[in-house]
């Protein structure tokens, strides 16, 4: 126990550390293991940091903007609702503050480096901030029902679906925004591209629909305006500001502000790539060396990278006010989304790419997941609320707190409740392998194709 103690306290430390500063400094000493000229190492490492900031701080401020808007129209339009969105923090709070933390770390290293010796997985996950993305089901597993043993058996399981889930997304990262070698780490990303696949195919046998495409990344097309995002921010900061009664000069400004923070995402993920490439490339071939015969690996980083594809800030921008007419339609449903609202950027980004950056698709396939999340949010409410005091953070008496995407993702949901031996999620087994039967076969069929064209281009 005093072990355990010893780990958490130096996890506690580790983890305090804002993640554009931790996960620069790993790549530093990732980049000076396998060899790196300093200077190139020191370079990427500072493009790194400043990709990440410029994310952090965008998002920063585009939460500073959106979340009064989002309170004026509820308040305005008379909403109440008892669960509050405070966003991810205190998810990740509940993991680094829980027993399964200490233990989640080299459980899922190692994992990670078996599946890679054996040739089940071709990625390697060095974003190290972001396990808590697989500890956090443990956490819940532990919290539901007292196990230690079915928490860790929890992040086992869903340490090998988001390896799977990852290796399958490298294809859509390299497509769709050019980054070779570099897949997505956080779960509530990678975890999504079973469901962005059998969409993808569905949307296929939809006569009037299949020929719909609205992708202002694609070359050759001119999507005229409205393929800048900065355009399309301008557009739902008025729609915003309208609805949150908003006089003219508060509107005006809200509507450049978001316009700016669509600017800035892009360049700031461009940013991240230049960082990254150099490194992932000099990684993987040490890699290749050490697994003889591998090729095509992929090293997994945060979504930041993602940020510079129009059509994944696009989407995600016009799934916001939606979201917020879902809350107000959708029975039962307990949760305005608030903190978590901006992170539908994030989450929605692969499936965008999965979509060939088809905006349309991605909004289609975006609004039955958004209604997943309010139904899942609302739900865990009370769990959450519960691990989030037992780790020291409080909101108020009587006050219910969830997570908009992070606390309403569907696969932690489905793992947390199939170690419960609930009968839906037992019963959404078969449904759950049909969907991953999908996105591995549409990800094979892909990146065949990928490489075929890109050897002709060659």
């Amino acid at each position: 126990m005093e072990i355990l103690n010893s780990i958490k306290q130096y996890l506690d430390a580790f983890f305090a550390f804002k993640a554009y500063i931790m996960l620069p400094v790993i790549i530093l000493i990732i980049a000076l293991i396998i060899r790196m000229r300093i200077k190139d190492a020191l370079l990427s490492t500072v493009r790194l940091a400043a990709g990440f900031a410029g994310i952090f701080i965008s998002f920063d401020f585009f939460v500073a903007q959106i979340r009064p808007a989002v309170k004026a129209i509820v308040e305005l339009r008379g909403l109440n609702y008892p669960v509050l969105d405070v966003g991810w923090p205190p998810l990740a709070a509940i993991t680094w503050g829980s027993w399964i933390a200490p233990l989640s770390i080299p459980v899922i290293i190692f994992i990670n480096f078996l599946m890679l010796s054996t040739g089940t997985t071709r990625t390697l996950d060095i974003d190290i901030w972001n396990y808590w993305h697989l500890a956090l089901p443990g956490a819940f597993v532990l919290g539901a029902t007292g196990s230690p043993v079915l928490g860790l058996l929890a992040v086992v399981l869903v340490t090998v679906y988001h390896l799977k889930t990852a290796d399958w997304s490298g294809v859509y990262v390299e497509e769709g925004v050019g980054l070779k070698g570099m897949t997505v780490s956080p779960l509530s990303v990678s975890g999504l591209v079973p469901l962005g696949a059998t969409f993808d195919k569905l949307w296929d046998r939809i006569p009037f629909l299949k020929n719909w495409n609205y992708n202002p990344e694609e070359k050759g097309t001119d999507p005229g305006l409205l393929g800048e995002p900065m355009v399309i921010g301008l557009l739902v900061g008025a729609i915003l500001g309208i609805a949150a009664g908003y006089p003219a000069k508060e509107i005006l400004e809200l509507s450049v502000h978001i316009a700016a923070v669509m600017f800035l995402l892009p360049k700031s993920g461009s940013l991240i790539g230049e960082g990254m490439e150099p490194v992932s490339r000099t990684l993987k071939e040490k890699i290749q060396k050490r697994f003889d015969g591998k090729e095509h690996l992929f090293i997994a980083l945060d979504t930041g990278m993602l940020m510079k594809h129009k059509s994944v800030v696009i989407t995600g921008l016009i799934l916001m006010p939606i979201s917020l007419i879902l809350a107000g339609i959708i029975p039962g449903n307990r949760v305005i989304p608030l903190g978590d609202l901006p992170n539908l950027i994030s989450v929605i980004s692969i499936i965008v790419l999965v979509h060939r950056g088809n905006v349309i698709r991605g909004v289609l396939t975006g609004i039955p997941l958004v209604a997943i999340y309010l139904f899942i949010s609302s739900s865990l409410a009370e769990m959450i609320t519960r691990l989030s005091g037992s780790v020291g953070m409080h909101f108020g008496d009587d006050q219910l707190i969830t997570a908009f995407t992070d606390g309403g993702n569907p696969v932690r949901w489905w793992i947390l409740r199939l170690f419960e031996g609930n009968f839906i999620a037992i019963i959404l087994i078969p449904i759950v392998f049909g969907m991953l039967y999908i996105a591995r076969r549409e990800a094979l069929k892909r990146e065949k194709n990928y490489r075929l064209k890109s050897e002709k281009a060659l």
